[in-house]
């Protein structure tokens, strides 16, 4: 009896023991920061622009994946988000671009919108929700693994960006709401009405000092050395300016620049991110209880920045250097309200971004653009001549490089979708800007286990996505000869930082390939609780401790 008596205590008090290590290993708080368009050069472009206490601290006392990629197509904002809190790709998740065309719906479709739920804190732009997204995400999972204890807020200045990484269970998702308003708002899928601390926040007048600022360089503009020349042609202008240089005197062309929309797109966008995102902390009391909170951050200025001036712009160097700055002042504050040894975080990026191909151009480097009129004149000499109709009589779609053929006209013709799409693919793919073409069919039959065609097909939903897929050469995209844009699952597109600190992590860098997709499944390892359930990620085991 007492020998049975003492094995009963001995399991009772492992399991207790166990019970203790996993609640002691586990952060108070979670910090997961995204910065929208990161390409991974900026952490060694500017390394020597940066202080000590923002990147360099990430990469000198954490843990960084140097060979970090998207391994699917079309790298945007809304699949980066979702990818990277739910662990999966756009073909599992369902957040197949920011918009895409809904075959159902017969229009294009916004990836969070959602008329069943009303605006908060604003009359406009808070009828969002995360109901597209068909998986949990690692946010939900944490909720779940602690009987709904713990608190899960998500912010930025996108709505995608907030909406989609707090998960189907957050507490709270608050974006920015620019024009005329300048505030934090968020959607009746939360809550009734914002907290107290959010109307606080708003009524500091905070964004409207930012207005009333200007944007000149941190630095000494000569110093700017790993950036092009100021005055270039290769950059976009904001309404008011004759020329892409600094100074930008925000109070002059705010007027002209959709008033605080224009705060979207200079770096005092991240500083009041920042800003929300340490009131949150306070307001919250994040960090502080007994089950651990998680904080999503996403930094969006960064993309709007690189999207007008391009990733050889001083404007985006500048940028990168604030955002370190902001960056070090975010960490020295985690340290003080939540302890150093009290949180974990990471930071990545929801995608890269390609130089400007007219620039590219200018170096010899083969770069392109489409131009749509001609390219629809080449579908439609197309289908004239295979099958003696113009393009809009079985084409419903073109959008996000697919193509949507109209079921119902090719049954009205007598016409098979899939003979229609492998001529449209044989076609199409002598445009002098289109690299591969593929239809869904072989997409569905076949199974690519590398290469640009696996990345397509990771990024392909059966049940969303278009009928024909098409693959730009390289540096070659939609847009005008100023600025850039990202989409693609090139290199320059794919290749993000992932940097891992704090509780649990361990100093040290990799250089082995790892996926966007795996970040989830390494915190719930760290956390010890379920993966999200869609996710196709792998643990990174050697970030830990032990």
């Amino acid at each position: 009896m007492r020998i049975l008596l003492s094995i009963v205590f001995t399991i009772c008090a492992c399991s207790f023991s166990f019970s203790q290590t996993i609640e002691e290993k586990r952060p108070k708080l979670v910090v997961g920061i995204v910065v929208d368009q990161m390409r991974y050069d900026y952490l060694t472009r500017f390394y020597n622009k940066y202080a000590d206490d923002g990147f360099r601290r990430l990469l000198t006392e954490g843990f960084s994946l140097e060979n970090a990629h998207f391994s699917y197509i079309p790298t945007y904002t809304a699949p980066g988000h979702a990818s990277i809190y739910t662990g999966t790709t756009p073909s599992v998740h369902g957040i197949i671009g920011n918009n895409w065309y809904d075959k159902e719906l017969k229009k294009e479709i916004y990836c969070v919108d959602d008329t069943l739920y009303k605006s908060i804190g604003s009359e406009t732009g808070g009828q969002k929700s995360p109901r597209r997204m068909l998986t949990t995400t690692i946010t939900d999972e944490l909720k779940l693994a602690q009987n709904r204890q713990g608190k899960v807020i998500a912010l930025s200045i996108k709505d995608r960006s907030a909406v989609l990484p707090g998960g189907h269970t957050a507490d709270a998702a608050y974006w920015f709401a620019g024009a005329n308003e300048g505030n934090f708002i968020t959607s009746s899928f939360y809550m009734d009405s914002l907290p107290k601390w959010v109307t606080d926040f708003n009524s500091s007048g905070l964004a409207k000092r930012y207005m009333n600022t200007t944007w000149n360089t941190l630095k000494n503009i000569d110093e700017y050395t790993e950036s092009m020349v100021d005055d270039n042609k290769f950059e976009g202008l904001f309404n008011g300016k004759i020329t892409p240089t600094f100074p930008y005197n925000l109070k002059k062309l705010k007027k002209k620049n959709g008033n605080y929309d224009l705060l979207k797109e200079v770096p005092f966008g991240n500083s009041l991110v920042k800003d929300f995102a340490e009131a949150a902390i306070i307001g919250e009391r994040l960090g502080k209880g007994i089950a651990t909170d998680f904080l999503s951050i996403s930094f969006s200025s960064t993309d709007y920045v690189g999207h007008k001036f391009g990733p050889d712009s001083k404007e985006i160097e500048d940028t990168y250097i604030r955002l370190d700055r902001d960056l070090a002042s975010f960490l020295a504050f985690l340290d003080e309200h939540v302890g150093k040894d009290n949180y974990t975080l990471f930071l990545t990026a929801d995608h890269a971004v390609t130089q400007v191909p007219s620039y590219l151009n200018s170096l010899k480097i083969p770069a392109g653009y489409f131009n749509w009129e001609e390219f629809k004149v080449s579908i439609n000499t197309m289908t004239q001549s295979a099958f003696q109709m113009p393009m809009d009589s079985i084409i419903e779609n073109v959008s996000n490089n697919q193509v949507f053929l109209n079921a119902a006209a090719l049954k009205r013709h007598d016409l098979k979708i899939n003979e229609v799409s492998s001529i449209l693919a044989n076609g199409l793919i002598k445009h002098k800007n289109i690299y591969r073409t593929i239809t869904a069919n072989t997409l569905n039959r076949t199974e690519f286990s590398d290469g640009i065609l696996h990345r397509l097909q990771n990024g392909y939903n059966q049940k969303l996505s278009g009928d024909v897929l098409l693959i730009p050469n390289p540096s070659t995209i939609w847009r005008g000869t100023t600025g850039t844009t990202h989409g693609s699952g090139y290199n320059y597109d794919s290749h993000v930082p992932i940097l891992f600190y704090g509780k649990g992590i361990k100093k040290g860098t990799s250089k082995r390939k790892v996926a966007i997709s795996d970040i989830a499944p390494t915190l719930s390892n760290l956390l010890k609780i379920g993966f999200p359930n869609g996710a196709t990620g792998t643990i990174i085991e050697e970030v830990f401790e032990e």
